[in-house]
Order: structure tokens, then sequence, then C-alpha cells
């Protein structure tokens, strides 16, 4: 608990290194970088200035080709403080998150921009620091194919969650019929398989148990038709949906290795599947039972009916 603590008032830069993957990226910041602005929602913070504290962490893509000390290659502090000043001069703001967030925003428009930590601290308003800080992260970029002109097009999937009761209905078929009828990648999700499943009472190993269950369940749908091929990678993902091959989602690796994984339990599958629409830059989310899609979902949403 301790350690916790400490994280959470740590500077933004030792947050993102502790939710680094095991193949951290880049990093720059800018650390207690103060400036003066009207800001706030209540009547006594209007028509006058007071300080503002910003820490900003910003994770980067690597360079591949060599720097050559050229500062056009990388993303410039200079950037980040533009950032902050721009949305500073666009509107008058009541809040620090709306603040933070749109800060955040205009810094992941940089092509280089991972994720980024926001940190915004009113100095003014008592005797500490109040302040919100942010994590955002850039969406995926979707996968990649070949035009028969040469040029490059975007692949948009269907992410279809099946519930149990959608795995045995002797209607499976039909419904995958259905969705390869679309012409578009199809990537099939589903939830925790019928029956108890082994409690730790310890949450990191339960979430592994538990993803783990979900991959069983798929290895049941992989059963019930040939089409229904078990992945567990992003790599196998994007080369099923270049040639056109309809998978079963085996969320394990995937989930685990995630910078900005889920933040919902392993057990609510259907928000699994709705992040995986997210971050497959999915066309929709297709939702076969009696299930409902956690709200805020950044991809289109369809029921279908068993």
């Amino acid at each position: 608990m301790t350690s916790d603590i400490s994280l959470a008032f740590a500077h933004p830069e030792e947050r993102a290194l502790a939710s680094a993957p095991a193949d951290p990226r880049d990093r720059i910041s800018l650390r207690d970088h103060i400036v003066e602005a009207d800001i706030g929602a209540f009547q006594q913070e209007r028509g006058t200035t007071q300080r503002l504290q910003f820490n900003v962490v910003v994770e980067v893509r690597p360079i591949p080709e060599p720097l050559e000390d050229d500062v056009d290659r990388i993303l410039s502090y200079d950037r980040i403080t533009e950032a902050i000043a721009a949305e500073l001069a666009e509107e008058r703001l009541n809040l620090l998150e709306t603040l933070a967030a749109r800060v955040a925003e205009r810094i992941l428009n940089e092509p280089q921009a991972m994720r980024v930590f926001v940190r915004i601290e009113k100095l003014d308003r008592g005797p500490g620091a109040l302040g919100v800080e942010i994590v955002r992260s850039r969406a995926s970029d979707p996968v990649q194919t070949q035009a028969e002109d040469g040029s490059q097009e975007a692949l948009h999937p269907v992410v279809a969650y099946l519930t149990n009761e959608a795995i045995t209905a002797g209607d499976l078929a039909a419904r995958l019929d259905a969705l390869q009828a679309t012409g578009l990648p199809v990537i099939l999700s589903v939830g925790m398989p019928e029956g108890a499943v082994p409690a730790t009472g310890h949450k990191p190993t339960q979430r592994r148990i538990d993803l783990l269950a979900i991959e069983q369940n798929a290895w049941v749908l992989a059963a019930r038709d040939p089409r229904c091929v078990v992945v567990a990678t992003r790599t196998e993902i994007d080369w099923a949906m270049k040639h056109g091959q309809m998978v079963v989602w085996a969320p394990s690796k995937i989930v685990l290795d995630a910078v900005d994984g889920p933040k919902a339990a392993a057990r609510d599958a259907v928000a699994l599947a709705l992040w995986l629409a997210e971050q497959m830059a999915a066309t929709r989310l297709e939702l076969h039972g009696d299930v409902s899609v956690p709200a805020g979902s950044r991809v289109s949403v369809q029921a279908i009916t068993i």
C-alpha cells in the first residue's frame, strides 16, 4: 500500500516507468513548468490569474534511422510547451480536467507521440497544490493492406462477441456466414466458459486464470466450426485480416503485454471485446446474445439477437 501511495504522488515520469512494457519506449519530460492563467469554476477565480504547474511525460516512437543530431527528427520540448500555451489561449476553461485532456490530445497529434501523462496543479488555491493527472494513448492505427492500384488501404474489422448460448446455438454456422458476407475481416471474441473456474483470492493470478479460461472457451468455439482459428498475438490477427481469415481471439498475451490494457476485470469479457475493437479500429462491435456493452464506447455497437 505504501508503494502504491508513493507512486500515486510520484512525478509522471516515475508513473510512466512503472507501467512500461518489458520493452519500454523512449520518454521526454517537462518538469515544473509554471504559467499563469484565468481558469476555474468558482466565481472568485474569474477575472484573475493563478499559477498552474505542469508536469508532462511523453512516450515516443523509437527513431529507426540515425538521429544525425537533427532536431527535426525528434519531438521537441517546445511542442509540449506550445501545446499548453495553445490550449490556454483557445478559451477560458472551468476545469483542469478539460485542459489536461486537450493538452494531451494536442500532443498525441504529433507523429512520434504514443502515450502522454499530464499533471496540472493549481498553486494558489490553498496551502498545498491541487491538481489532476491523466494518461492518454494514441488511438491504434488500423491494419493496412495493399489495394489493386498499389495504394495502402486501411482494414477496419468487425469484432463479434459470442455468448455461450450463441456458441452452442444451431444457427452458429449461419451467423458466421453472415459475418463473412460483410466482406470485412472478422475477429470473434468469447467470454468465460460454463462452470466453476479456480479462485485464488489473489488479483494478479486470478486475472491470468480468468484469461486462460476465456481461451479454453475460444477452443470450444473452434471445435464448432473449422473457420474459427484461435490466435493469440497481434501479428497473427494482422496476418489473418490481410488474408481474409476469420479468427477467434485468445486474449492472454495481448492483454497482459498491453501498456494501456483494459481496466475492467478479465471476467468482464464484453469489456475485453470492446477494448479489442477499439485497439483494432473496428468498424463495429457485434454482440451476439443477451449482453450489454459498457457506456462510453468509441466504436459502434450492434446487438444481434439469438
